[in-house]
């Protein structure tokens, strides 16, 4: 599996607003790898969930 790398070119994305909770120790290194990165919080959190799902093992059935 390659490894994850925030992409920071800008993108249009349709969206929809759904409320999460996070740990707070999650939230602090999403948070300052969006100051490092200039890429904003919303962002990251959606490229970290589709390298997740991309990556994802199947289930044996």
């Amino acid at each position: 599996m390659k490894p994850f790398k925030v992409d920071t070119q800008e993108h249009k994305i349709s969206a929809i607003n759904r409320t999460i909770r996070i740990k707070a120790e999650t939230f602090d290194k999403i948070n300052d790898l969006s100051e490092k990165t200039g890429v904003s919080f919303n962002k990251i959190i959606n490229q970290c969930i589709e390298y997740a799902l991309a990556n994802m093992e199947e289930e044996e059935k």
